[in-house]
């Protein structure tokens, strides 16, 4: 059947429509437990081993997000499918956040979009053959609506931006991205891979103010979909900076928009001080940081991200010593300026600085 072999927890405090779930799952080969509400969810969590779980997000006892927040804490290559019959933004932002790999939305209109969730979610390549299906992928569904809506379009889009200053393992990453408006031309975000390697990357969104905050979704959840398929040990491409900037190009272009996405991508090998990065398009700026200031690094450029004919350029190797930094930089003099004088305050809403900003990998002493 199409879902032998897999251990799934269904977590949903209405009895029905937990029985209809279980009951179908059942029926396409899964071992499938359920639960009522997210503590007697979490409780066989910690007992038993399970590949996947669905959970509901308004539950009585613990809360869904609050729930699959702890489980990701314990099993970070967790799959996780949220179905909720509540529409609500920051609901979407935790659910990317956490990894979440899809988001559907009650009335389900055919029990199938769960299957399929599922089947995309362990195949990334499957993905065409589902949205071919004619089943709904809610996520990419709904955060399309985003770019028509811009109080909700700022809310998702700053809810994507991860914690300043955060430590990665012996690596410590911090920025600063500058806007005028609600919504940030540049997005910035760093994740640990596994002990041996962090990666970091900043986005260049173009010049359509309404696709920000779905290309950052889009960005965010294509990486953090190599980052989950890292952890299961099915893929390295997250560690591969021309594999990612080539994954990155063709869900844009699956997306069906017309963009232009420059981005570099950074990976640090930690035990080795060794870094690689790759770069598309021409309006971002790669440094290294010492004590003699920033020495501009020479990554190969490829054209910006979006297009079928897309090609990739070339990557840059480094080896770095203790307390150097690798540093990515839009182009603004101002903004260099405060990067020397590590100026991190992570999103900033200014009218007096162009939009843009930095992010700095360093390394622990």
């Amino acid at each position: 059947m199409a879902l032998s072999n897999l251990h799934i927890l269904v977590v949903e405090d209405d009895s029905v429509f937990r029985q209809l779930i279980t009951s179908f799952l059942r029926s396409l080969g899964a071992t499938v437990e359920d639960a009522e509400d997210g503590q007697q969810g979490l409780v066989l969590f910690l007992e038993k081993d399970f590949d996947i779980v669905i959970a509901d997000l308004s539950m009585p006892h613990l809360n869904g997000l609050t729930m699959l927040k702890q489980m990701n804490n314990l099993k970070p290559e967790l799959i996780s499918v949220v179905i909720s019959a509540n529409y609500v933004m920051t609901d979407v932002v935790e659910a990317l956040r956490i990894g979440a790999s899809d988001y559907l939305i009650k009335p389900l209109s055919n029990l199938h979009m769960i299957s399929d969730a599922i089947l995309a979610a362990l195949d990334p390549t499957t993905s065409r053959k589902y949205q071919a299906n004619n089943y709904y992928h809610e996520l990419n569904l709904n955060l399309d609506k985003l770019r028509y809506d811009e109080s909700a379009a700022a809310e998702l889009q700053g809810g994507l931006f991860p914690s300043n200053n955060r430590s990665k393992g012996s690596a410590y990453i911090n920025y600063t991205i500058f806007k005028q408006q609600d919504l940030s031309r540049y997005f910035v975000d760093f994740a640990m891979v596994d002990k041996k390697h962090v990666i970091c990357y900043m986005a260049d969104l173009g010049e359509q103010t309404y696709q920000y905050a779905y290309l950052s979704a889009l960005l965010k959840s294509t990486i953090d979909q190599q980052l989950k398929s890292a952890r299961q040990h099915k893929s390295q491409s997250i560690i591969d900076p021309y594999a990612m900037l080539s994954i990155v190009n063709e869900r844009l272009v699956d997306s069906g928009e017309e963009c232009q996405v420059g981005l570099v991508y950074m990976v640090v090998e930690l035990t080795q001080l060794r870094a690689c990065i790759a770069q598309a398009g021409r309006g971002l700026r790669c440094y290294l940081r010492n004590s003699q200031g920033l020495l501009p690094l020479f990554v190969g450029q490829s054209e910006y991200l979006g297009h079928k004919q897309w090609q990739f350029g070339t990557r840059q190797f480094r080896d770095m010593l203790p307390l150097e930094s690798l540093c990515i930089s839009t182009l603004a003099a101002e903004h260099k300026t405060l990067l020397l004088d590590s100026h991190f305050k992570g999103v900033m809403r200014t009218v007096a600085l162009p939009d843009g900003g930095y992010l700095q990998l360093s390394l622990n002493s």
